[in-house]
Parts: C-alpha cells; sequence; structure tokens
C-alpha cells in the first residue's frame, strides 16, 4: 500500500504497526462492504491513507482510514454529521470500528491552488463560521479538555526532542492554555472544526471551497481562528504578527486576545509535532516565531 511517510511516522508513533500491516486487506473489506472501487492514494496526506473510490453508480468519493486513536474517527464522524455539508465535506459512509469515513470527492487544495493569504484567510473564517453551532450533546472533548491536553503535549514533547525551541516559548504557551482553560464556559461553546488550515479547504465541483479532517471540538470559536494564527509563520512575522489577529477578530465579531493566546498554543504544539515527525521546514518555522513572539 502507499502510505506517505508522515501517515506511515504517525502510525508508528501511535504503537499502530498492525494496522499499517493489515491496511490492504482493510481496503478490500470496504470494497466489498461499501459497493466501492479503490483507486490511486493520494501522497500528501498527513492523519490517514486517503484514496480515490468510485460509487457502485460511478460517482467519485474519497477512501479515508484514520491511523487509529482513540475518539479520532469518532469525533470527525460526529462533525461532519453534524455540519451535513455546511462549511464542510459531505459524509458518504461511515465506520467507526474501522476508523473509515467514504467522503463526497473534492478538488485541489488551497495550497496548491496558491491563493493569496488574505483571500485564503476571508474563504476560511467564512468556511469556519458556517460550522459554529450551538451542540451541547455532541460527546465531543470541550476546549477546555484540549488546553488541558496541550499543555501535556507541549511539555511532553519538548523534553523527549530534547528542547528545539526556547523554554521561554513554552513558558507562554503554557501561560495562554491555562487562559483559554479558565475561560471556557459552555453556554458560549459551539461546535469547532479544529484545524483549519489551507491544506484542510478544498475546491467543491462548483468553485467554492469546503473544509475537510475536522478533529471536531465544543469550544470557544477563537480556537478554529488560533490555527489560522499559528499558519503561514513567516508571513506573521513580516509584519506585526497581532495585526493577524485583529483582522481575524473584525471578520467575525471574535475576541482578538483569545484569538491570539489559542495562536500561541497552537503554534508551539504543532511546531513540536511536526519536528517529531519530520514535517519541515513548518515545524522549525513555527518554532523560530515561537521563539521570536516569546521575547516581545
Amino acid at each position: 500500500m502507499e502510505l506517505p511517510d508522515v501517515v506511515r511516522a504517525k502510525a508508528e508513533q501511535a504503537g499502530a504497526g498492525a494496522w499499517v500491516a493489515g491496511l490492504a486487506a482493510l481496503v478490500a473489506g470496504l470494497e466489498r462492504d461499501w459497493g466501492i472501487t479503490v483507486g490511486r492514494a493520494y501522497p500528501d496526506p498527513t492523519e490517514a491513507y486517503v484514496a480515490e473510490a468510485q460509487l457502485a453508480d460511478g460517482t467519485p468519493a474519497v477512501l479515508k482510514l484514520l491511523v487509529p486513536r482513540p475518539g479520532q474517527a469518532a469525533d470527525e464522524i460526529t462533525v461532519l454529521r453534524l455540519a451535513d455539508g455546511a462549511g464542510c465535506v459531505r459524509l458518504l459512509a461511515s465506520d467507526v470500528a474501522r476508523s473509515a469515513l467514504l467522503l463526497d470527492r473534492l478538488g485541489p487544495s488551497m495550497y496548491e491552488l496558491g491563493l493569496p493569504i488574505e483571500r485564503r484567510l476571508e474563504i476560511m473564517c467564512a468556511l469556519a463560521a458556517r460550522l459554529w453551532r450551538p451542540a451541547p450533546d455532541a460527546g465531543l472533548r470541550t476546549g477546555a479538555e484540549k488546553g488541558r491536553w496541550l499543555v501535556e503535549h507541549i511539555l511532553r514533547t519538548w523534553r523527549d526532542l530534547g528542547g528545539p525551541c526556547s523554554r521561554a516559548a513554552v513558558d507562554h504557551a503554557l501561560v495562554c492554555a491555562d487562559r483559554r482553560v479558565a475561560a471556557h464556559r459552555p453556554e458560549r461553546a459551539v461546535l469547532v472544526h479544529g484545524d483549519v488550515h489551507q491544506w484542510n479547504t478544498l475546491q467543491t465541483r462548483d468553485g467554492g471551497f469546503a473544509l475537510v479532517d475536522p478533529d471536531g471540538l465544543l469550544a470557544e470559536p477563537e480556537y478554529d481562528l488560533g490555527i489560522l494564527m499559528r499558519e503561514d509563520p513567516v508571513e506573521l512575522m513580516e509584519g506585526d504578527p497581532r495585526e493577524r489577529a485583529r483582522r481575524l477578530a473584525e471578520r467575525t465579531g471574535c475576541d482578538p486576545v483569545a484569538i491570539w493566546e489559542w495562536g500561541v498554543v497552537e503554534r508551539v504544539s504543532t511546531g513540536l509535532l511536526a519536528t517529531a515527525i519530520g514535517l519541515q521546514p513548518v515545524g522549525s518555522q513555527m518554532l523560530a516565531a515561537a521563539d521570536a513572539i516569546a521575547r516581545t
């Protein structure tokens, strides 16, 4: 099976070697059970085996098999069911036990299209806002729970990697995470995507865009905008980095301080993860930006 190196590394990190070994049999079983034909694998996913598929009636689709992790497939399936195509790709079939999703086939990502950053931010803000809605009974993690997990992840990964960024950057992220955890209010929490960026924003057949690969949380909406703060770290540091938070807040009516703080946390967390799995140069770029911001 054609499995991207990053996905293979994440599977090894998650202790999912048996999943890698059994991938061909898993695909064959889903072809039989869902009446689909699976074609070529995509070369650039980072979290899953993803391949072209075709329904029995010829409709193009995509098969996605997530690296097995507790709750990950269930959360993504829950988000896509609740969204029902609003801002996100449409879910055609799913199997939580096999961490499998069958999705509508979309076109190229924003990254492949080379859209300018301001246009990207405008589109991604609008898509995220379409998804935001109360979902108190969805069974998803809260923003507070994710914030606490991020604290543990940052400390553990920073130590395991031998400190690839400054301790000041780590401490800054931990303070911001503590603030966002303390600020969580269930009555303000909405369904958020949790990983809004240009690689997760694909063109639809009608020329619009849709988000893919949701993590799924019940959190303040600023969490999604914090993801946009961690992305494009080189461009962020070419000017006043806080200006992006202010622009995102103006577009959405959200709190610029909360956007900034989630961005600080996600920049360090994702920079460390990218470094751990060899996703470069983005990992080192995010950590360099975190170091510079922590010094200001």
